[in-house]
């Protein structure tokens, strides 16, 4: 079985800071552990069961105990057959609880059947509208769809990885990885906001963030993912691979506008947005592709001193514009 765990600190904001430690307990329990920066991890328990005698629920309880013992912090936990059924089981949890999907076919296909298409994760709202207008608006309906129509709507590729979710089908395994190959920020907004505008501003706030701590560390990333959190708890998460390994604020800015665009949200209700740095390595080792655009050299100079600048004043010495209004 596998743990979707997501931690929660007393305070309701845990610091990424403390997810390598949240994930050494874990790894008391299991050594396959995927971090899922800046709160969550995704946790092959198959092994642990055999060795701790207890079933996957109760390795969850455990961990549960450990983790508010040694950092106050709460998890909210779903435990299914594959990391899909594990991640839809912890986003359907009530928070600091553990939701159990029962193996086998048919108890995940009647876990996800009555759920709405865009309820199933990888179903952004552009494809959830456009299955809908076919009247496939439950994931059961869209189970229970020849896989030829599947893929005249969505594509051949994405219409069989559509069809393999909606019966609760997932093969990705669970691959063991160090928090510290990523980078994360997030931005919550005080309502549900509305206004793309202010999407973008949020967007344009982490990828500043991002880049400064990067270049900060001096690494660079390989890839950026954005995830969008709704009012409903539903979350969309894209990732998209950079042109080339950088920690310029403004091909993150770009890739992260990017990203936004890619999900088509028409009027959605946006509670938080999170962008996540992937792939990071040292920036000594990156390879930076030459250019005879001076703005480039430019932008990259002026970046330079005002991470002098924010080093010596603090992080909001250095603005851009937008975002100092």
């Amino acid at each position: 079985m596998i743990l979707y765990v997501r931690f929660h600190a007393a305070d309701a904001e845990l610091s990424e800071a403390a997810l390598p430690t949240l994930l050494g307990l874990i790894e008391d329990i299991t050594p396959v552990v995927q971090a899922l920066p800046p709160d969550g991890a995704l946790v092959d328990v198959r092994g642990a069961e055999r060795y701790f005698g207890r079933d996957a629920a109760g390795l969850a309880a455990l961990l549960r105990v450990r983790a508010l013992a040694h950092c106050g912090a709460d998890c909210t936990i779903g435990v299914g057959a594959n990391p899909l059924l594990a991640r839809t089981a912890a986003r359907d949890a009530p928070p600091g609880r553990t939701l159990v999907v029962p193996g086998g076919p048919e108890a995940a296909a009647e876990y996800l059947g009555r759920k709405p298409v865009a309820s199933l994760l990888g179903v952004g709202p552009a494809t959830a509208r456009t299955l809908c207008s076919y009247g496939l608006d439950t994931v059961g309906r869209v189970a229970a769809a020849p896989l030829a129509t599947l893929q005249r709507i969505v594509g051949a590729r994405a219409g069989r990885e559509l069809q393999e979710r909606a019966r609760g089908i997932d093969r990705t395994p669970v691959v063991p990885n160090a928090a510290s190959r990523s980078l994360a920020a997030e931005r919550r907004f005080d309502r549900d906001e509305l206004d793309p505008v202010r999407h973008r501003r949020a967007l344009l706030s982490l990828a500043q963030e991002v880049g400064v701590r990067l270049r900060g560390e001096e690494q660079v990333c390989r890839s950026l993912a954005l995830t969008v959190r709704y009012a409903d708890r539903s979350t969309t998460t894209r990732t998209r691979t950079l042109v080339e390994p950088t920690a310029h604020s403004a091909a993150l800015t770009a890739g992260a506008y990017g990203l936004y665009a890619s999900l088509g949200l028409q009027r959605a209700r946006v509670r938080a947005v999170a962008l996540r740095a992937e792939g990071l390595t040292p920036a000594e080792q990156a390879a930076h592709q030459l250019t005879f655009d001076p703005a480039d050299d430019k932008a990259r100079r002026i970046e330079a001193v005002a991470d002098r600048a924010r080093a010596k004043f603090g992080p909001r010495a250095v603005l851009p514009g937008s975002l100092a209004a």
